[in-house]
């Protein structure tokens, strides 16, 4: 199809609507108020339900209802927004109940800033609720990435029957990029999905048979939390084989930039122009950050590697704390890191590596 020149955010929207997203209940917050916005006026246009929550604990509870009778259904927020709905969020992982949500970041902690900002690393990746559940977690670092990512994160999400967490940042729900979307689903495939969840979903069973009016949120199939936290255990090594990484140059790598997101377009660059000048430099992107490719950081080597050199923007480092898993002190990590909203500059990334080289 066409491409089309979109902002992120609705963007993100217009992939969700076709991926089979058929219900959304959210709450107004900056940077992600066009997502709401977007679908208030997309989902009757497909035969699909807005609706705006009185709060974001009410929204995440109506998604949870939503998606426990097969709907594909999606939320999402700004972080003060996600720290809400967390509890909604570990609600739909206790029961086994898929849906997707997306997280466009701000500056923290408390309400914080409404500029773009990576300080919800920990929150996203660590702990998201309550009980310790996890989520697999895409960063993407484009629009277009985000549009894929999302579009697929339904896939996941009904495969595994859990959350899926898109999270992004302020720069991505803001800014405008040329993209393609992929295909609409025939309303025959959404019937379909929603027909493979019977087994399990809220579509008209015999409440006098089952005794079951709802999925409640303590593992329904068993009453034994331990085996429900040993199969949950279990679905997240199994995630590895979906684990997405982006790595250059890391074979004669004299210094290696590492970073995720908005902030990984950064070093990209950064990188062209360290190699232009002689710099022999690589970077390591990781695109699932949960589960964390901490096999990429396996392929430096490290008999030439002076340095790995973290690019976040979170003070204090959070997606570092991952980066010193990797590296295994295989050799000193360095950090550029900005926070509150300040977006991390070309110069300051380039400014950090040379001095480490210089060093």
């Amino acid at each position: 199809m066409a491409r089309l020149f979109m902002k992120g955010t609705e963007a993100v929207a217009e992939a969700a609507v076709r991926a089979g997203c058929r219900f959304f209940a959210g709450y107004p917050i900056t940077p992600q108020n066009e997502v709401p916005e977007y679908l208030s006026r997309r989902m009757p246009e497909v035969g699909g339900v807005f609706i705006q929550g009185e709060s974001e604990v009410a929204s995440i509870s109506m998604v949870y209802g939503a998606a426990s009778a097969g709907t594909r259904s999606m939320t999402s927020s700004s972080s003060p927004g996600i720290a809400l709905k967390s509890e909604g969020i570990s609600y739909c992982a206790s029961a086994l109940i898929p849906m997707v949500y997306s997280n466009f970041a701000r500056g923290g902690p408390g309400v914080g800033s409404i500029q773009p900002a990576q300080q919800d690393y920990f929150q996203a990746t660590k702990a998201s609720g309550n009980g310790g559940f996890q989520m697999m977690v895409f960063a993407p670092s484009s629009v277009q990435e985000a549009v894929d990512l999302t579009y697929e994160a339904f896939d996941l999400a009904d495969r595994d029957r859990n959350p899926v967490c898109i999270l992004a940042d302020g720069v991505i729900a803001t800014m405008m990029e040329s993209v393609e979307f992929p295909p609409m689903k025939s309303n025959v495939e959404i019937d379909a999905i929603k027909e493979s969840k019977r087994e399990w979903a809220l579509v008209g069973h015999d409440f006098e048979k089952e005794k079951r009016a709802w999925i409640e949120p303590g593992h329904w199939q068993t009453k034994d939390m331990q085996k429900a936290n040993e199969d949950a255990a279990a679905m997240y090594l199994e995630w590895e084989k979906d684990i997405r990484v982006e790595e250059y140059g890391l074979e004669d790598a004299e210094i290696v930039l590492t970073s995720y997101g908005i902030s990984a377009r950064v070093v990209k660059s950064a990188v062209s122009i360290l190699r232009a000048e002689g710099i022999k430099a690589g970077y390591i992107r990781p695109i699932t950050v949960n589960p964390f490719p901490y096999g990429a950081y396996d392929h430096i080597n490290y008999d030439k590697c002076k340095a790995v050199l973290n690019v976040e923007m979170s003070i204090p480092a959070q997606f570092g704390v991952d980066v010193k898993v990797g590296v295994k002190d295989r050799c000193p990590i360095e950090h550029c890191l900005c926070s509150g909203g300040n977006i991390i500059s070309r110069n300051a990334v380039l400014d950090a590596a040379k001095k480490i080289m210089k060093g």
